[in-house]
């Protein structure tokens, strides 16, 4: 799996990705209202309505993971917008407002309302403004409170309310009734892919693991934006399955593994393969990642949040600081602690991500507290998530190397 062989999930994942985009694309041809969200905005409320959802984060990602994302942020680039700005953002300011999209991956069918949030990305709202100007369309902004503790009461009824308020905002528009049902449906589902998704990721547990973390990283796009829907539960099932007949079979991505790490921040996905291969090489599996490992869950915790089914949107506001970038740093620690513990982990990768500041600006703290805590020999390595130009593989790799160094000198002591 870590070198990307077609198994039965990557076939499937492929198959369904593409038909979910392409049918987006027909449903606004046909009138269909569509809105584009910020990735942590609770899809399983949209699907309590007739409409078509965009995720443009999730656009961004794949446009860096099939090589394009030079040329479209270079577009953006032209029009005035920084380098220093999010390449997501670049990527998809480029690709939409450019003078040619590309026709490799066209943009996504233009919205007629946006929806983002300020819990783990605040240039979001920036981004997204970009198009309320150009487009003349409202931009709903949520205002999620930081996961500096576990949440409070009232801070679960404060997001609530906004949900509803959102839900509003929806009728009004669409001249849609609003369906619990569905949101119910859709809840239901989500949560049944994400214990599929949790099985999947348990396979990183073993030594040597049943995955590395460059596998969950690409399984996790289904979970951007097709959340609530039945195929996401089918696929999360058929790559959980998978993985553990492989697992049973004796069948590993890196059976002589020597060194277990873990990778803090988004995923690299302009160099998931070449990564990859180079780490496999040093006999070093990314085994985890805080990233992939934490969907699903609240504040500190490496668990999904339980769901017994009966408040949808109670539960939906109680996940809204699930992403690790909107932990304060007790909240980071705690987290980090918890999985490097449970998958074994011999040094951690803190990947210093020129995109996303708000992931990165806490993780010296959380190096420094993990080698004078627990003794785990960490490195920091520069990255951006989407934009090439700002990654130096040799640079990368000098330090990836000397961590490996670092272990192999602390197993001796």
């Amino acid at each position: 799996m870590s070198k990307f062989q077609k198994t039965r999930a990557g076939i499937n994942l492929s198959k369904m990705m593409k038909a979910n985009y392409m049918q987006q694309a027909e449903d606004v041809k046909q009138g269909k209202f569509a809105v584009w969200v910020g990735i942590i905005v609770p899809i399983e409320i949209l699907r309590g309505f007739d409409i078509v959802i965009g995720v443009p984060e999730n656009y961004s990602a794949m446009s860096s993971a099939k090589g394009l994302s030079r040329e479209q942020c270079e577009k953006a680039e032209a029009m005035g917008y920084s380098m220093d700005l999010c390449s997501y953002a670049r990527i998809d300011i480029g690709n939409n407002l450019g003078p040619e999209p590309d026709t490799a991956i066209p943009p996504l069918p233009k919205p007629d309302l946006l929806i983002s949030n300020n819990s783990n990305c605040t240039l979001l709202l920036k981004w997204f403004d970009v198009y309320r100007h150009e487009y003349n369309i409202p931009h709903y902004i949520l205002d999620i409170p930081f996961g500096y503790e576990a949440q409070k009461k009232q801070d679960t009824q404060y997001i609530c309310d906004q949900f509803h308020d959102m839900i509003a905002t929806l009728e009004s528009m669409t001249g849609q009734k609003f369906n619990i049902s569905k949101v119910e449906e859709a809840m239901d589902n989500s949560y049944e892919a994400l214990k599929h998704w949790k099985r999947f990721l348990r396979a990183g547990e073993s030594k040597p693991a049943g995955i590395t973390a460059f596998d969950s990283f690409v399984q996790m796009a289904p979970y951007i934006n097709m959340r609530g829907t039945k195929d996401l539960v089918d696929h999360f099932k058929i790559l959980a399955d998978e993985t553990e007949e492989r697992q049973r079979s004796g069948i590993f991505p890196m059976p002589d593994e020597s060194f277990r790490l873990l990778w803090d921040n988004i995923a690299p996905w302009h160099q998931l393969r070449k990564m990859s291969a180079r780490l496999a090489g040093l006999k070093a599996n990314i085994v985890c990642g805080t990233y992939t490992n934490c969907l699903g869950n609240s504040e500190g915790s490496a668990d999904i949040y339980p769901y017994n089914g009966s408040s949808p949107i109670e539960f939906l506001a109680r996940i809204q600081n699930f992403p690790i970038c909107a932990y304060g740093l007790d909240l980071r620690y705690k987290v980090l602690k918890e999985l490097i513990e449970r998958y074994q982990i011999d040094g951690v990768v803190f990947a210093s991500n020129r995109s996303c500041k708000v992931y990165s600006i806490m993780q010296m703290d959380q190096e420094r507290k993990l080698r004078d805590e627990l003794g785990i020999p960490c490195v920091s390595i520069d990255v951006d998530h989407a934009d090439v130009r700002k990654y130096n593989d040799a640079n990368a790799f000098v330090r990836i190397e000397a961590l490996l160094e670092n272990i192999e000198a602390s197993r001796k002591n």
